[in-house]
């Protein structure tokens, strides 16, 4: 735990909302808050078009205004706010990997435009070692305290721990009520095998199977918070759908993301993927192996 919560700032009301559901997490959390702000838009090695000394008075200009806004709402906050000469992508990985977690912008439904240009914040929540929270500019009325921690749970109970810790987390801070979901579909011919039938026959069926491995996961951390009420909420249908079927009241979503690469290089997956596009809420994805 390395204790900061950071959030990334480009000016928009999408990173202004981020930078103020920051800092009430940094409150709850008891933690300062930094705030960033990348203006180098051309990598290192492209000719810049731009005169710089515009650009960095610039950056400086939507660092103070975060800054402003931050104050202004959590006077008793510890803040440190920098304007970083580097792109969007690297330097918002390396502050991900120095805090808590990483705070930023997205522009709603849609492609997730997230912080700065076109798929940065894509880029950013793909690869970030530490979790990433998505916030839009009108996640505003979902700051404060009522609203569910929906957190979507998949695969064997031991798989995942790191997301259902985060949720928890989350949900104890608050003093917030948790709803754990897990979606299950039918599987096909092919996923037939005597073993895993066995196990399915001996739970009492495909849904009891999926409510089961639930309960085991939660266990663990029902134990480690006991005063926070949990939900289980085990539903036929893809996860996506499910999910979003389930965060229509909730304060915040959480997701898990693999950390594995694919062939094609490290993605967030369609969870997460469904997640970031189309919830109300904030939603926090957080890695995984």
């Amino acid at each position: 735990m390395t204790g900061v919560i950071t959030a990334g700032v480009d000016g928009s009301a999408e990173s202004l909302a981020a930078a103020d559901w920051a800092a009430r997490e940094a409150a709850l959390r008891g933690m300062p808050l930094r705030i960033v702000h990348a203006w180098l838009w051309q990598p290192l090695d492209v000719p810049a078009v731009q005169d710089q000394e515009a650009q960095a008075a610039s950056a400086h200009t939507v660092l103070r205004e975060a800054e402003t806004h931050v104050a202004g709402r959590h006077p008793q906050l510890e803040v440190t706010a920098e304007a970083v000469r580097d792109t969007a992508v690297a330097t918002l990985l390396r502050e991900a990997e120095a805090s808590e977690m990483l705070v930023l912008g997205s522009r709603g439904h849609g492609a997730l435009t997230g912080f700065l240009l076109g798929s940065c914040g894509q880029q950013v929540i793909a690869a970030a070692k530490r979790p990433v929270v998505s916030v839009r500019a009108r996640d505003g009325k979902t700051q404060g305290k009522g609203g569910e921690i929906v957190v979507g749970q998949q695969g064997p109970p031991e798989e995942g721990d790191a997301v259902l810790g985060f949720a928890f987390g989350e949900a104890a801070a608050r003093g917030a009520a948790l709803r754990a979901v897990r979606a299950w579909t039918l599987p096909s011919v092919f996923a037939y095998r005597p073993g895993s039938m066995r196990l399915v026959d001996e739970a009492g069926g495909l849904e009891p199977f999926e409510r089961k491995a639930l309960a085991e996961a939660l266990a663990p951390w029902r134990k480690r918070f006991p005063d926070v009420p949990v939900t289980e909420h085990v539903e036929i249908g893809s996860a996506g759908q499910v999910l979003l079927s389930a965060v229509s009241d909730a304060q915040l979503l959480v997701v898990g993301r693999r950390t594995r690469r694919a062939p094609v290089g490290t993605r967030i997956g369609s969870v997460a993927h469904a997640a970031l596009h189309h919830a109300p809420c904030p939603v926090a994805v957080v890695p995984h192996d």
